[in-house]
């Protein structure tokens, strides 16, 4: 067989992996994703072996629940057929190769860099010339947005060509940060430090980056996470649910100048964040995840706590959905606008509830199941129309659904201990593996690799923040539209900087 089946957050050994000439690992990745819309590729990097480039590109099956994992050894200086001329998806992995290596490929549509890392091959390119599609016209002009967006203080830049008010191109260009995350991960032995730039991946996906951090970790160690620990991590990816989902309604409200919308979202945020710093000290809940223990068990009376939160946020949170959902000049802001078809969506590759929006059932929750999720019954929020107003519905129903599992949850805490803080070093990973670790943040999926070398230190630890995968549906998505319209999308979509940019 030309690639291995294994499980989310399974460790195995890289020999185990099948080695493949590159024609067979193109063509292996080829069959297995052509006419197959349940699998995508989930995570597809490259790593040095003195002068060769090994890749691994993993697909997930969404149906079998497993992920199917193949390779294959470069050399630094080859050129490659594209799997993007096959698989639209595979674009950005493909140019973030031959960013880093300088790996050419011979019929990619178009070898942009994707982060101009302090570490790139080709220092020549810079972000200061970076390659923007353009259009020769008198008619058409350009307008740009950025380099640094205005509300949240993240760095990129938005080029669009437009028709008058109506945008016909826009292309985003990210790489500000240039911040090295994946390579700290490596310079960084101290098992305290590695969480701490987990947590620092993006700041309103603590939960769901250090979780997949420490899933990963407790894999390469041998740790077992106890039902404890799984009820915590479980119970706080949920409550970033709800707390991102309803900041994001509240922005969505500005953008259209719903102030009423605004405020009362605005206000329903404030005490999640804040039961967060009740539990573990920090509103963004940084501290809260600890690979092998939990600092900070729950208990009762914290349970006890979150119902009366909860209690007074539903109504107040159905009652204000119900009126915007009444609101005729909301609506016509958000209906048919930032449309994105199902086949558009499949074919560049969209996860969470980017891909959830028309009818793409991508929810790493009950595809590749891990914490409690498998007690719940998870069935994904999936919506039929793509446009702007579908992102809204599924942030109110994803936050309701949220509050059913929370309650489910605290009806059963589990006993809590307090147990001793392990200190696992690099050195006792297990040596020459690689494992996978795949969480369902709020935007959708997130995924860290990694592979360790004989004596169990990391030779690369990889990132997938969804809006890797994300930022180009946003592009098409708001092609015909009015560039009036693009803050609503924009934040319809909120997709990551940071995330992007490691």
């Amino acid at each position: 067989m030309n690639f291995i089946n294994i499980f989310n957050q399974q460790v195995v050994p890289v020999s185990s992996i099948p080695l493949l000439n590159y024609n067979s690992f193109f063509e292996t990745i080829c069959l297995l994703v052509e006419n197959h819309p349940e699998r995508h590729c989930v995570l597809y990097f490259g790593y040095k072996e003195n002068i060769s480039i090994h890749l691994i590109c993993c697909i997930a099956d969404d149906n079998e629940h497993n992920i199917k994992v193949t390779s294959s050894v470069i050399n630094e200086n080859s050129v490659l057929h594209s799997l993007t001329v096959v698989n639209l998806s595979f674009e950005k992995f493909e140019r973030e190769i031959h960013e880093n290596f300088k790996v050419n490929y011979s019929d990619h549509p178009w070898l942009k860099p994707v982060r101009y890392a302090e570490d790139r091959a080709d220092k020549s390119k810079t972000i200061a010339n970076y390659p923007f599609y353009s259009i020769d016209s008198e008619e058409l002009h350009e307008v740009g947005v950025g380099p640094v967006h205005a509300g949240i203080i993240e760095p990129g830049h938005f080029r669009f060509v437009c028709n008058g008010e109506q945008i016909l191109h826009l292309e985003i260009q990210l790489g500000y940060q240039h911040r090295g995350v994946e390579q700290l991960f490596l310079e960084k032995t101290k098992l305290i430090q590695r969480t701490i730039l987990a947590e620092s991946i993006a700041g309103d996906s603590v939960i769901g980056h250090t979780s997949a951090f420490a899933f990963l970790m407790e894999s390469l160690s041998g740790l077992m996470p106890d039902r404890e620990l799984l009820f915590s991590r479980t119970l706080a990816q949920e409550l970033e649910r709800i707390a991102i989902h309803t900041g994001d309604l509240s922005a969505i409200c500005t953008d259209v100048a719903y102030q009423l919308g605004s405020s009362v979202f605005g206000r329903l945020r404030t005490p999640v964040i804040n039961f967060f710093q009740e539990w573990c000290g920090n509103r963004l809940s940084k501290g809260l995840i600890r690979t092998g223990y939990n600092p900070f068990p729950f208990n009762r009376a914290l349970a006890d706590r979150l119902n009366t939160i909860l209690d007074a946020f539903e109504p107040d949170f159905i009652e204000m959905n119900s009126e915007l959902a009444k609101l005729p000049s909301s609506l016509s802001r958000f209906e048919r606008t930032g449309m994105l078809s199902n086949e558009q969506l499949l074919s560049i590759g969209t996860v969470g509830m980017s891909a959830r929006m028309n009818a793409l059932n991508r929810d790493i929750r009950v595809s590749h199941p891990y914490g409690l999720y498998n007690e719940f019954k998870h069935e994904p929020v999936i919506k039929h129309h793509g446009d702007v107003y579908s992102r809204v519905q599924i942030r109110k129903q994803e936050v309701i659904q949220s509050i059913s599992y929370i309650r489910q949850l605290l009806s059963q805490i589990p006993h809590s201990q307090a147990l001793p803080q392990p200190q696992p070093q690099p050195s006792i990973l297990k040596p020459d593996s690689f494992a996978i670790s795949l969480t369902e943040g709020w935007r959708g999926e997130i995924c860290h690799g990694c592979v360790t070398n004989e004596t169990g230190e990391m030779l690369i630890y990889k990132i997938k923040d969804p809006s890797f995968h994300n930022w180009l549906a946003l592009a098409l998505a708001v092609r015909n539209n009015e560039i009036s319209d693009f803050p609503v999308c924009n934040k319809s979509f909120d997709l990551s900087y940071c995330g992007h940019d490691l």
